[in-house]
């Protein structure tokens, strides 16, 4: 059984960047990477892998794959032993009322968790659970903040009972940021 601290997993996001990024636990218990492996005329193709235990596999083997298409249209996830699925039927949006900045996944517990842009007072993007309990959040660096050193400011926070599955809130936050970027 893992050591249990009751503090959230604040994975500092390296670069802010949607082309690739480091996110690094500030404790030291998580590290997680999203790296582009294909961008070209047919679309990109990102990899998150997660290397917490720094063995070699952990950086060839990724744990979930993200395609996009040459239009920056929605593509597929695939998970590491699981056949590929159209990211619009994952992440599927909640309602057509809602709009493509609410949508819902089911993750690899079996429950049912929503992203949502700007639901939750300082937080960019908001997860929460059937409950409507906040399980994590994605923000960005304050206006006025200084520069940190080989640091974006932002911050994906996973609440520690949720640790298991940070990969899939990290590839969720990313497709959702990607949505607002394109505006999909």
């Amino acid at each position: 059984m893992a050591v249990r601290y009751g503090l959230p997993f604040f994975l500092e996001d390296k670069t802010g960047r949607l082309s690739g990024s480091e996110f690094l636990d500030i404790h030291d218990r998580m590290k997680l990477l999203y790296r582009r492996r294909v961008h070209d005329d047919t679309g990109s193709i990102y990899d998150i892998y997660d290397t917490t235990t720094g063995s070699s596999e952990s950086f060839q083997v990724p744990v979930v794959s993200l395609s996009f298409g040459a239009d920056n249209s929605l593509g597929t996830i695939k998970y590491r032993s699981q056949q590929p699925k159209q990211i619009s039927r994952y992440l599927s949006e909640v309602s057509i009322f809602a709009g493509s900045r609410l949508r819902r996944f089911f993750a690899s517990d079996g429950n049912e968790y929503r992203w949502g842009y700007r639901l939750a007072e300082g937080n960019e993007w908001t997860c929460t659970n059937s409950r409507a309990e906040i399980v994590a959040h994605y923000n960005l660096k304050h206006p006025g903040e200084p520069p940190y050193y080989s640091s974006s400011g932002c911050m994906l926070t996973v609440l520690e009972d949720f640790g298991h599955l940070a990969c899939e809130m990290l590839a969720t936050v990313m497709i959702m940021r990607h949505i607002v970027a394109h505006d999909l």
